[in-house]
């Protein structure tokens, strides 16, 4: 009988340890939510104005993410097609959102309009600030599971991405032309519609797997 009460006791505070790393995590993601979903608007919009591919691709970097942790909270409890149909439709945004960013650089190589260097610098240097924070916040949960891991490994990668858009903004300075804010532009956004297509791919296959489960179990 005293075994049987601390096994019980046992499991009830490792229920209540899970839960309360359940909430912490949670905490943790609308944070870093919330931190890609103002910067998505803030390099979309200034890359707009600047007349910038390179933030515009960058920006995309900021939709995935807010995309994937959207989609961790809204799916979190929900079943295996309810997840392939949220991935799809994050995977159908990113690739329409990636093909205008490489329509803007295919008219850029034909207008040739230089972009506005300093707001790419500047914009690109409060994005590589917002990753950094956002990476802070994810450091101290990056060991407790693969979720957690995956998506600070993505918030490592997103500085690379920040930082190669403060160099294109510095090489615009420079040289007057517009080559390096295409060229940076164009490979983020290739990169990011070659994601996407996985992305869609996946869970093309998940959902079908799903429904040969579901029709199996009938």
């Amino acid at each position: 009988m005293t075994r049987q009460i601390m096994a019980g006791c046992c499991c009830n505070e490792e229920d209540i340890a899970s839960q309360g790393l359940q909430l912490r995590q949670k905490r943790m993601l609308w944070a870093v939510l919330a931190i890609n979903a103002v910067m998505f608007l803030t390099e979309f919009s200034a890359g707009l104005v600047a007349g910038s591919t390179a933030l515009l691709g960058d920006s995309l970097d900021m939709l995935g993410d807010t995309m994937v942790y959207t989609l961790s909270l809204l799916v979190l409890h929900r079943g295996a097609r309810w997840k392939a149909l949220s991935a799809g439709v994050k995977g159908a945004i990113m690739l329409g959102f990636g093909v205008i960013v490489l329509a803007e650089a295919l008219y850029k190589m034909v207008a040739g309009a230089t972009p506005t260097s300093w707001l790419m610098m500047v914009v690109g240097a409060v994005a590589l600030a917002a990753n950094l924070a956002c990476l802070v916040l994810l450091t101290r949960h990056r060991q407790d599971d693969v979720n957690m891991r995956s998506a600070w490994i993505c918030s490592r990668n997103d500085l690379f991405a920040n930082t190669g858009v403060i160099a294109a903004g510095a090489l615009v300075w420079v040289s007057g032309s517009v080559w390096p804010d295409v060229l940076v532009g164009t490979a983020i956004a290739a990169l990011f519609v070659a994601s996407a297509c996985g992305v869609l791919r996946d869970a093309i296959n998940r959902y079908r797997q799903a429904g040969s489960r579901v029709h199996a179990g009938a």
